[in-house]
This record gives structure tokens, sequence and C-alpha cells, in this order.
């Protein structure tokens, strides 16, 4: 049985939270839904998978493995009651890999004000620094979350109101340390397309958008990404230089302090995708076959990024989720 790339969807971003309540609350808010959840009672964690689900959203009423933008909550059992348990953002040194979700919305500054007024903190509001086209706000356990507009500035000033429901979970960011390699991987191995360049030489750092399905629009709005009306975007920061370094290394958020723990791609036969991964000498996590979960796999990306792989469920049945 072969497998073809072109049909795999970059299908959740798994962070680990501290109390579920609290979280659930704010993606609530954003305008996520809670479309599976997980119990592993024994094991003692839970998960939690959240998507946009409105009539209008792009995967309305898939099920769970046949989307995109889906953000996975992970919850281990006493965190929400330790007073010194804290997740590791991936933003702050010596930890950073990790940088960020990232939604789409229909009014920027209306829905910032909104989340403003909710009480939820910033980590850069509009009008911070130069960028005024992109805020920063702050989840329950500090991740990033990046708000950008479906709509030109101009177009959306003095705008009240914003519908959730017009909402997108646009992009997850990490953080590579060579460029090169890493745009190799997720093009040759990964079977994604890029979708957009961001190249900030006075800076020293690109952007890179990464992902399947349809290409970028070619005639977006100034200040308008041409990807903000899509879901299941990979962002890849490369700070100039690092590849250089011998020693250099980002935190995969799995490591000790732990925080982000992986991408997941679903694939139309989950057997034949990981026998391609074989054959391009991928390093594993977990091979279909190790342990007793057999209806998932984990390849390492040159970062040692976590990448799962999943049967998407509406190609073929494999798994009872």
């Amino acid at each position: 049985m072969a497998t073809d790339p072109s049909k795999y969807k970059l299908n959740h971003s798994m962070l680990r939270v501290k109390d579920p309540k609290r979280s659930l609350a704010f993606y609530e808010f954003l305008g996520m839904k809670l479309i599976h959840k997980l119990p592993n009672p024994d094991a003692k964690f839970d998960l939690y998978f959240l998507a946009y689900d409105s009539p209008s959203a792009l995967s309305h009423g898939n099920v769970w493995t046949d989307r995109e933008g889906i953000v996975e909550l992970t919850h281990n059992y006493g965190t929400e009651d330790d007073p010194n348990y804290t997740i590791a953002n991936g933003n702050t040194e010596p930890h950073r890999g990790f940088g960020h979700l990232c939604i789409s919305v229909d009014n920027i500054q209306a829905a910032c004000q909104r989340l403003e007024e909710q009480g939820y903190k910033f980590q850069k509001k509009l009008s911070d620094g130069r960028m005024r086209h992109i805020a920063f706000v702050l989840d329950p356990d500090g991740y990033w979350v990046e708000v950008i507009g479906q709509k030109s500035l101009e177009n959306t000033e003095g705008v009240k109101e914003t519908d959730v429901a017009t909402y997108r979970m646009n992009h997850t960011m990490i953080r590579v340390k060579d460029a090169e390699a890493s745009l190799k991987f997720y093009k040759d191995v990964m079977g994604m397309q890029i979708k957009r360049t961001s190249e900030n030489p006075k800076n020293e750092f690109n952007l890179y958008f990464l992902g399947y399905g349809a290409p970028a629009k070619e005639n977006a709005p100034d200040g308008v990404a041409p990807t903000a009306d899509q879901e299941g975007i990979l962002e890849l920061t490369w700070n100039y230089g690092t590849e250089k370094d011998a020693n250099f290394k980002y935190h995969n958020g799995n490591a000790e302090p732990q925080g982000f723990g992986h991408i997941c791609i679903s694939v139309d036969d989950l057997d034949a995708a990981c026998a391609r991964f074989e054959e391009h000498k991928v390093d594993w996590k977990k091979r279909l076959t190790d342990g007793r979960m057999k209806n998932i796999a984990f390849v390492l990306d040159p970062d040692g990024y976590w990448i799962e792989v999943v049967q998407n469920e509406k190609l073929k049945t494999r798994a009872n989720w």
C-alpha cells in the first residue's frame, strides 16, 4: 500500500497544562470547542482536543483525526494542586524552542480588546513596539498565543465587534537551529510545501511557513499574511548563525522543564507512511511496533522535536479512539 503525503494533515499541537479548567476556559473563550477527550485514569493523565468547529470552520464536524488546527492539552493529574509546578513556555533562556500558537481573527483590535476586558495578560499588545498588526496574549500557563488579522488594519479600524466563529488556529511556531536541514526534512520527509517566507536580514532571522493543502493567497491585502485564512501551518524561525555553533541546541519541550510536547501529522495509511519514513532513515522516538500503543508513532525532526503520526480515520479505520 502506497502513501500520498499530499493527503497528510498537520493535525494538532500538544501543550502540557497545569490546570485544565483554566486552560479550557481560555481556549474556549478564543472560540474553540472541545471536540474530543481521551481520559487515561490508569496512567493518571487526560488529553483534551480543542478546535474551531462553527459551521464556518474549515473542518466543521470532521472526525478529530481528519482536521488541521487542533490544540491538544495534556493534563497530568495533581499538577493543579502543586504550587511548585510550572510550565516551560519555550520562550525563556535556557529553555527556548517552541515559540507560540497563532490564531487569526476577523477584527484584530476588537478581538484584542475582548481578551483584555476578560482579564487575560498580553506579552505584546497591538500598541507595543513597531509591529502594530500583531499581538501576543498569554494563556494561563504563560504560553504565547499570537493574534493576527484576516483583514487589513484599515478595514477593521473602529470596528467594535468580533465573531469567534470566524477565527482560525492558524499556525504553530518552533525555532530551528539549521534552516536548510529543517526545510529539507519537512519538505522531503514530511511532504510539506513552503507557503511563504519572511526574510529579516536586518534583524538576522527568517521565518518559513509550511503546510499541506492549498497554497497561500496570491493577492492578500497589505499587512495581512497570505496564509491568514488557513489552519495547520508550521512556522519555522531561524536565527542566523545558530547552525554554525556546534554546541547550540534548542529545548524540545519534553526534557525537563517540560511544556510543549509535539506536533502531530495524520496520514492516509499509517503503516505505509511509517514504512516511507523508515526509507528516509528518520530518527524514531517510537516506532509503531514499540510499546503497547500500536496506533501511534513518533518521529524526531533535526532539532529533536517530536512529531506524532496517527491514522486519519476518515480515510482508513484503525483505532477506536
